[in-house]
């Protein structure tokens, strides 16, 4: 069976594997064009860097990879209540962290002047940078985002937990739609409705987003190896995207701490938590999920815990400790072996070899 698919063919890649973009500081200009130059597509999560920024980032991925690769965004950039508060409002979420801040040796953050980046400001940034893609989660760009990316080439690859966003998404117009199952690790992607609602597995969906949208699916979540590759690829899927897997690799920007987890084999249960960020994301339960669990009704939504997690989360690295770090990982975890990109991609192309899948000619 050769290797070659409409996912594929839209991106212009060799090999039928996506690198999943890692939010919150951990993408590196490394890890995207490793992959990409491995015969993949590298992803960059950028839904923290500032407008600004977009120009230079694009550029500096260029000059490591003629390849395709995309930059990454989350449509929705805060949840209800999370965009500013008041500073009495401020003043009672520091106190519920002032604790744990006292014993890390830390300072309490001061009062920011914005806790997240707007989304409006970045995508106009990335479309202006025009980078090979783009792809998004939490929600779905406006029907003129999508068609300025066309305009300019970008290809649109838009995040599905269910059946009505993958329709969404589809109708939107955008080029490719990943259908990622609840296995995966880092954040569920919802936005029709709650990600506690949202909770399909991986071979259940992929099936059931492809046999209803028009263009060509990405499967996502629990794929470690080239199995689940394979596996993808026969439910109906033109690619796969792995998440954790590169996350273990040493290109990735995650802590040492993290990264020897990964690859120690012995993640065996993973859990979904909103404590991480105030959004539900899968990961390894530490001392920060059970004591952010037990004052679930004092903590901020999303990005405010997020703000203040980040400086606990610094301090804890920092430490050489996990207690308060976010230890994302998928359900397949346990299975990860490579710690670089070429042993990774390597392992993964001889992998889908076996399976029947060969590069095409």
């Amino acid at each position: 069976m050769q290797m070659t698919s409409n996912v594929v063919d839209i991106l212009g890649i060799d090999l039928p594997i996506i690198q999943g973009p890692f939010g919150g500081g951990i993408s590196t200009i490394e890890l995207v064009s490793a992959v990409s130059n491995r015969g993949g597509m590298g992803s960059f999560g950028a839904h923290i860097i500032a407008p600004d920024d977009f120009d230079r980032l694009t550029t500096e991925i260029r000059s490591k990879t003629d390849k395709t690769f995309a930059l990454n965004l989350w449509v929705s950039d805060h949840d209800p209540g999370g965009r500013e508060v008041s500073a009495d409002e401020f003043d009672r979420i520091s106190e519920v962290f002032a604790p744990y801040y006292q014993e890390m040796g830390v300072a309490l953050p001061t009062m920011p002047e914005k806790y997240h980046q707007r989304f409006d400001d970045q995508v106009d940034a990335l479309i202006e940078a025009a980078p090979p893609a783009f792809s998004f989660v939490f929600g779905v760009p406006s029907k003129a985002i999508i068609a300025k990316c066309k305009q300019q080439n970008i290809i649109t690859i838009g995040t599905a937990t269910n059946i009505a966003e993958g329709e969404a998404l589809d109708a939107a117009g955008v080029d490719l739609i990943v259908a990622t199952g609840f296995e995966a690790g880092g954040h569920r992607v919802s936005f029709l409705k709650r990600a506690e609602d949202s909770l399909i597995g991986t071979m259940a969906l992929v099936p059931l987003i492809a046999d209803r949208v028009s263009v060509p699916v990405i499967a996502a979540g629990g794929i470690a190896d080239a199995r689940g590759v394979a596996a993808a690829l026969h439910l109906g899927a033109g690619a796969a995207q792995l998440g954790s897997a590169f996350l273990a690799c040493a290109e990735s920007g995650t802590n040492d701490q993290h990264r020897s987890m990964l690859l120690s084999g012995d993640i065996h249960d993973t859990v979904l938590t909103r404590s991480y960020t105030g959004r539900l994301a899968r990961g390894v339960r530490n001392r920060l999920i059970d004591e952010m669990e037990a004052r679930v009704a004092e903590l901020p939504p999303f990005p405010i815990q997020a703000f203040f997690i980040a400086g606990l989360k610094a301090a804890s690295i920092a430490r050489d400790q996990t207690d308060f770090t976010s230890i994302y990982a998928g359900q397949a975890s346990a299975n990860l072996r490579h710690g670089t990109v070429a042993s990774l991609m390597d392992a993964l192309q001889t992998g889908l070899g076996e399976h029947g899948f060969n590069a095409a000619a």
